[in-house]
């Protein structure tokens, strides 16, 4: 069974930083392409970053410079380390895992407010 648990959300003041995870489990981790996506209220959800099983990473242009993901294959997570954070960064963030097969995980809300 293919689980991925995100965590590490919360909230946090305009400037802050947060941390979140994203452990997987039932996949060969160091062979898929991981993700995370976030959807505000309201809106689509939207491609944040992703970081390929060579290490490339690619952000979405409203977080080049603040936020980065890294992934540790011996432990099976992908992080997104995210600075400066903005109102406009609230959304529920989701990672999610893509070979063959797409998985997503259930998600994390992020909030950042004053």
């Amino acid at each position: 069974q293919v689980q991925l648990v995100e965590s590490g959300g919360g909230l946090v003041q305009p400037g802050g930083s947060l941390r979140l995870s994203c452990a997987a489990s039932g996949i060969i981790f160091s062979r898929n392409l991981m993700g995370w996506y976030r959807q505000a209220p309201g809106k689509q959800r939207e491609l944040v970053a992703s970081i390929t099983i060579a290490g490339t990473r690619t952000y979405a242009d409203s977080v080049k410079g603040r936020f980065t993901i890294s992934r540790d294959n011996a432990k099976s997570t992908v992080y997104l380390q995210m600075n400066s954070l903005k109102p406009e960064d609230t959304a529920v963030y989701f990672c999610n895992a893509v070979r063959i097969t797409t998985y997503w995980g259930q998600g994390t809300q992020v909030t950042v407010s004053s």
